[in-house]
């Protein structure tokens, strides 16, 4: 049987969208050893003690400026497929028909949902921060991403106008990401993957679906999220008039 296309090309293209920097990195496909990279700083604000924020068209321009380095120094279309990794539980509201954030993320460290913990505590038994162990493995914390959620739906009128209209799309990184890769408002794919889902105390962590009491427990319907995928498997292409377009997105891990 003859190799694919797959098979007999050259590298594979990471995207590493960390807290503080973003990187594209190149490895060839037989070796881990790293061929090219580029990094670009992403800027951090804190409008409050306690609060962290970064601008999502930020992240992606700085994915952008990573991505057209690396290819001036090797030629992309002997990258077979591109992965990403990203900072956990930070989260992106954003409007699906614009494309445009709906607010700056909010950084896994934020802890400003403090308030939003503690209305959840007080309708729990005994305020028992691990009542929902069972469901999502996680105790009651502002560093998980419901938290962060639903406290952009509370307190930005912009995203309450949003979910109101079915236009908001909730997601981590990755999810922001991928949906502007594949196409943004022109069929972009919403998804995100079990590693990152299982940061948001959302995610039942045995059916490995969004788990509805914990929607219900946050208010948050489920058309607001993306689809939760395998960490490994062919997503789709990437449709965003870079110098990437066609190749595929074939593995996403916090």
């Amino acid at each position: 049987m003859p190799e694919s296309a797959h098979q007999t090309k050259k590298y594979i293209g990471v995207i590493d969208a960390g807290t503080r920097t973003v990187k594209f990195c190149v490895f060839p496909t037989q070796s881990l050893t790293e061929y090219a990279e580029h990094a670009v700083d992403v800027t951090q604000h804190s409008p409050k003690e306690g609060w962290l924020e970064q601008d999502p068209m930020e992240i992606l321009d700085a994915v952008n400026q990573c991505v057209n380095a690396v290819a001036s120094r090797l030629d992309v279309s002997e990258i077979a497929t591109v992965g990403i990794t990203n900072q956990r539980e930070t989260v992106i509201a954003w409007d699906k028909t614009t494309g445009e954030p709906l607010h700056n993320a909010i950084v896994w460290s934020d802890i400003r949902a403090n308030d939003t913990v503690d209305q959840i505590l007080a309708k729990l038994p005994e305020n028992n921060k691990n009542h929902f162990k069972s469901l999502c493995g996680l105790p009651v914390s502002p560093l998980f991403s419901a938290f962060k959620f639903k406290w952009l739906r509370d307190n930005v009128r912009e995203v309450r106008k949003a979910c109101k209209a079915r236009t908001c799309l909730f997601g981590t990184v990755d999810s922001w990401i991928v949906w502007n890769l594949t196409g943004g408002v022109n069929g972009g794919l919403h998804i995100t993957d079990v590693t990152n889902a299982s940061r948001t105390f959302l995610m039942n962590i045995d059916t490995l679906y969004w788990d509805p009491v914990l929607l219900y427990t946050f208010h948050i319907p489920s058309y607001l999220l993306p689809e939760i995928r395998s960490s490994s498997e062919i997503y789709g292409k990437i449709n965003n008039g870079t110098v990437l377009d066609g190749i595929p997105i074939s593995g996403v891990s916090m």
